[in-house]
């Protein structure tokens, strides 16, 4: 089924500052129609005039979390990622519900995953984990004043927590063990903001909105 191209994909306002580089939906397909993901291919006019056909992943969007314990360590998962055949070391994530701000997203992951709760969140940033096929964000959210609780996996999730230091999180991306984007760029903010570089503002669980 053939529509007009869909203003939520992923593609840039009018009003875009390099319009030199722009490329124009003239149509929009679907390709697949997933639980989770959906797929598109779009027929675009390129900056020359040319045409061309640009298939990408439409997602809901994501939260991930750093969560900080009070020793200093950070909180992490193990888990199986079927699409690389291999256990994956990640901060705790997850997808958007419908209707569901970034922030609730983190906070129910948090606690749905690792048991935790949070006494104080700062928001970080968002990350675009895959601009040339899919428009996923990620959004980057830390946490602290940590409160251990009971787990509310999914059915049919497995993981594995484990408490890593920073030390030990930098030797793993060094040796390559480490090679999640999204737990890469949450070991970056982590850092910056330890060394005052990237502030973060953290708000009580009471007084903090969504966002």
């Amino acid at each position: 089924m053939t529509t007009n191209a869909d203003p939520d994909a992923g593609i840039p306002p009018a009003a875009d500052a390099d319009p030199h580089l722009r490329e124009l939906p003239l149509d929009s397909q679907w390709v697949l129609r997933g639980n989770f993901l959906q797929v598109k291919r779009d027929r675009v006019a390129m900056p020359d005039g040319r045409e061309a056909t640009r298939e990408y992943i439409r997602h809901p969007g994501a939260a991930v979390i750093i969560p900080l314990l009070d020793d200093g360590r950070v909180l992490l998962e193990r888990q199986y990622r079927y699409p690389m055949g291999r256990v994956m070391l990640e901060f705790p994530a997850g997808k958007l519900d419908p209707d569901e701000s970034p922030l609730t997203c983190a906070r129910r992951e948090l606690l749905e995953e690792t048991g935790y709760s949070a006494r104080e969140w700062a928001y970080a940033g968002v990350l675009h984990n895959a601009i040339a096929y899919s428009n996923e964000r990620i959004e980057i959210f830390f946490a602290r004043g940590l409160t251990a609780g009971e787990r509310q996996l999914d059915d049919g999730e497995f993981l594995d927590l484990v408490e890593v230091s920073e030390a030990e999180l930098d030797a793993l991306a060094v040796s390559g063990q480490l090679t999640d984007a999204k737990t890469l760029i949450g070991l970056l903010w982590l850092h910056r903001w330890r060394a005052g570089a990237w502030p973060l503002v953290w708000e009580s669980t009471e007084t903090s909105g969504s966002r």
